[in-house]
C-alpha cells in the first residue's frame, strides 16, 4: 500500500504544481506581446486548451485524493460496486482505479447506450 500511496501523492502534488504554476501567472495572455492577430488568437487557443487541461487535472486529483482516502480505510483495490478485489496489473496501471475491469467494462457499454 506504501508504493501506491507514494505513486498517487506524486501525481497529487504534480497536479498541484500545475495549478500553482497557472495561478501564479506563469501562463498569461499580453496582448503587447503579439504583433498580429494570428498569434493573438494562437496564445487564445493555447490558454483555453490549458484551462481544459487543468479541468481534467481537477477531476483526477478528486479521483487521487478519493484513492488516499480508500487507502486509509483499508478498502484500496476492492471495487466500490461489486466488492471483489481489483487486479493488481489494473492498480499498477491506473492507482486511482474504483472500478474492476468487469464493472468498469460494463459501466462503459452503460455511458455508450446513453450517449
Amino acid at each position: 500500500m506504501n508504493k501506491f500511496r507514494k505513486v498517487l501523492e506524486a501525481q497529487r502534488d504534480e497536479i498541484l504544481g500545475n495549478a500553482r504554476k497557472t495561478l501564479s501567472g506563469e501562463i498569461h495572455l499580453d496582448p503587447d506581446d503579439f504583433p498580429d492577430e494570428i498569434d493573438t488568437a494562437s496564445s487564445e487557443m493555447n490558454l483555453a486548451f490549458q484551462g481544459r487541461l487543468r479541468e481534467r487535472e481537477r477531476g483526477l486529483l478528486s479521483k487521487i485524493n478519493a484513492a488516499i482516502d480508500r487507502i486509509d480505510e483499508g478498502v484500496f483495490g476492492e471495487c466500490v460496486n461489486c466488492g471483489e478485489d481489483i487486479s493488481l496489473k489494473r492498480i499498477e496501471a491506473r492507482p486511482m482505479a474504483q472500478l474492476c475491469i468487469d464493472c468498469k467494462a460494463e459501466q462503459e457499454q452503460q455511458e455508450r447506450r446513453n450517449a
